[in-house]
């Protein structure tokens, strides 16, 4: 493995403001699906008096869904400073000191964090839209790779290759954080142009990046798994409170209770994990022309993205691929300086 667990935990000591703002936030996100649901469940509930106990059942779980559903959308709205304030911001420390640069303390951590991802990608808008392409421009590159079987060679494997692909799938999930960490880590000015530049470092090492997000998705949903049966108990509890009652409630808030759990506190280490993997396997190396070519040929989204770069750097003509692409790469300041 490309990285240590020892270090992982480093660095979430280090970045324990963030961790501390991560818990309020994405808890804060569990408790409105909760009271959303219950005030959903409970003026379904009131509804219900006016007609017999079946109308009242399917109005109290009508009512709850309801509440769910509309916090939901709010938060499908806010995605995108979700991305900015709390992940980007999270990365941009970890990246400080996993390079032991200095990474100041308390408050003034996400100040700090937030000025960085600020400097390297201006508006929410702008990140957000960087990390839709990325992730598009990541899917397409798991689909070149071939011989997924020979990743785990277990036996019996050769016949399960879609079983394989689809986990594959699912261990790629962090991968766009890590792209969108290459840029703070090098300190582009050219944020489209950076994540072309990560997303060939990752196709050439794509091998040893699956394998390593292989483990750490592993052991990312077997803590998930723990959280969730510890939660059962406290989400019972809270259905208890529902008017009328909610027979699936207690494993939905159970689900949506470790969801916090592992998007406040287990990401993050995964998210440590892989940034380890990254940076080891490309150190020292430049993007492979015949890598970006074979990208380009392939996606859309990485061709737009060499379409945006050329764009915020002045060009008139698409961005090219091979030596006269990184013409057009961003300034960097080597990750030492």
């Amino acid at each position: 493995m490309n990285f240590s667990l020892s270090t992982s935990l480093g660095l979430m000591r280090d970045t324990w403001p963030f961790l501390v703002f991560r818990v309020v936030v994405y808890f804060a996100i569990a408790a409105a699906y909760v009271l959303a649901t219950g005030a959903g469940a409970g003026l379904g509930w009131t509804v219900g008096l006016f007609g017999d106990d079946e109308f009242r059942a399917g109005a109290t779980v009508w009512g709850g869904l309801f509440g769910f559903g509309a916090v939901a959308a709010v938060l499908y709205v806010l995605r995108e400073y979700t991305l900015y304030l709390v992940k980007a911001g999270h990365i941009a420390v970890m990246v400080e000191a996993l390079d032991s640069r200095f990474v100041p303390s308390g408050r003034a951590q996400i100040d700090f964090a937030q000025k960085a991802v600020r400097d390297r990608f201006g508006e929410a808008s702008a990140l957000f839209a960087v990390d839709q392409l990325v992730k598009g421009v990541i899917r397409a590159i798991t689909g070149l790779v071939q011989g997924l079987a020979s990743l785990l060679p277990l036996p019996g494997l050769q016949g399960a290759v879609k079983a394989v692909r689809g986990f594959l799938r699912v261990a790629v999930g962090l991968v766009d954080e890590v792209i969108l960490a290459h840029a703070l880590r090098t300190r582009a000015t050219n944020p489209w142009a950076s994540a072309r530049d990560a997303l060939v470092l990752y196709g050439q090492n794509v091998r040893p990046m699956l394998v390593s997000a292989a483990w750490i998705t592993v052991l990312t949903w077997a803590l998930a798994f723990v959280v969730f049966l510890l939660m059962l108990a406290p989400a019972a509890a809270v259905v208890w409170l529902i008017p009328g009652g909610w027979s699936a409630g207690g494993v939905v808030f159970a689900i949506l209770f470790a969801w916090a759990v592992k998007v406040a506190l287990i990401e993050p280490f995964a998210l440590a994990c892989l940034l380890q993997a990254f940076f080891a396997v490309t150190a020292g190396q430049t993007p492979d022309p015949e890598w970006s070519a074979r990208i380009d040929g392939v996606s859309d989204r990485f061709r737009e993205l060499g379409r945006r770069a050329a764009a915020a750097a002045g060009a008139q003509a698409p961005a090219p691929t091979g030596e006269a692409w990184r013409a057009h790469s961003s300034r960097a300041t080597p990750p030492g300086a």
